[in-house]
């Protein structure tokens, strides 16, 4: 099989209509077959069921946000509404679900929260089951309040983990049955305003990318406590690069060897190795996204290749890997999607 089917969630403010499928062809090295396969609000980000069954995006509808649920044709990519869950204020930014498809959680940007939700077996939502609101400030401008952008769960499913940028905090949170309970709370450097997270194959290291000070802080993790602790910060930006950059995603290799991370407003994806015993990061390079805003990029299922979505541009960009070096070559930059923002694989 050389022909992968991934999806694009974007920002509906232009001409998206919601969620976009495309196909990618490794063998021929393309993108392409980009079409609308859910018409939502804002479904920024998209996160789908180890299974393959089913497709979460977060949504806005009206006055209400929330999280919408799909089932997935895994021949076609075509998607089928199962049911939406909703609550009053602003729309949730990430949305993750647990690897058995039994709990899902979404974090909330505006409202500084994390909400989870239950999931029966045919992908069904429940009403929210627990909310979580953040409370503090950080010292910059945009931390005038929490600022909760990512909430996903550990390897085990045993923790979830929240990324707040408006208080500098990375949040552990028990969960069981839908409820969460804070079991742990790391304090990082003032103002970093962490963004992103995403944990090493080992499951002993993490790597948060911040959006404020575009660094990578490397921290390591206990699995039983559920505790992190920080190891190293290394910039993602040049250091004479003087203007507006933020950083957005952060992804690594499923060997554990390379950590890519990307910087809207450098517009470029930095690329850095891996140290196996202490988790450190080494730089290895930046490479341009040919486009404005990389809001978010993904391994395809070889890895073998990186597709990158730059929001402001409204283009997808294809690269190749080198999995020896984690070096990338720009192949394709011409696919075009507007507005997007997420972008992710069917599962193989």
């Amino acid at each position: 099989m050389s022909k992968y089917i991934g999806y694009i969630g974007t920002y509906t403010k232009g001409e998206s209509t919601g969620v976009y499928s495309f196909t990618f062809d490794a063998d021929a090295s393309k993108l392409g077959e980009i079409k609308a396969v859910a018409q939502l609000d804002n479904p920024t980000y998209v996160n789908l069921s180890q299974d393959n069954k089913h497709l979460y995006a977060v949504i806005k509808e009206g006055n209400q946000g929330g999280v919408a649920s799909f089932e997935i044709n895994p021949q076609s990519g075509e998607l089928t509404k199962i049911n939406t869950q909703v609550i009053d204020g602003a729309s949730p930014c990430h949305v993750s679900v647990d690897s058995h498809n039994r709990q899902v959680v979404s974090a909330n940007y505006h409202k500084g929260t994390i909400d989870a939700y239950l999931v029966d077996e045919n992908g069904h939502l429940t009403p929210v089951t627990s909310i979580v609101e953040h409370t503090g400030k950080g010292p910059h401008e945009r931390q005038e309040k929490p600022h909760t952008h990512y909430s996903g769960f550990t390897p085990d499913d045993k923790f979830v983990v929240a990324v707040d940028l408006g208080i500098d905090k990375v949040i552990t949170y028990k969960i069981e049955e839908g409820k969460l309970e804070e079991v742990h709370s790391l304090l990082v450097k003032a103002g970093s305003g962490p963004r992103h997270l995403t944990f090493h194959p080992n499951g002993k290291f993490a790597y948060v990318m911040t959006e404020l000070s575009n660094e990578v802080i490397v921290l390591s993790y206990n699995s039983e406590t559920g505790i992190f602790t920080e190891l190293q910060y290394i910039p993602t930006i040049p250091d004479d690069f003087t203007e507006n950059s933020q950083g957005s995603a952060i992804h690594i290799s499923s060997d554990g060897k390379f950590v890519y991370a990307g910087n809207r407003g450098h517009d470029s994806i930095a690329v850095f190795s891996v140290n196996q015993v202490n988790g450190e990061l080494t730089f290895v390079e930046y490479t341009s996204t040919e486009g404005q805003w990389p809001r978010d990029f993904a391994f395809d299922p070889t890895e073998k290749f990186i597709i990158a979505s730059n929001q402001e541009s409204s283009n997808l960009v294809l690269f190749a890997r080198d999995t020896e070096t984690g070096k990338l070559t720009l192949l394709q930059s011409d696919v075009t999607v507007p507005d997007p923002v997420c972008v992710k694989f069917l599962h193989v």
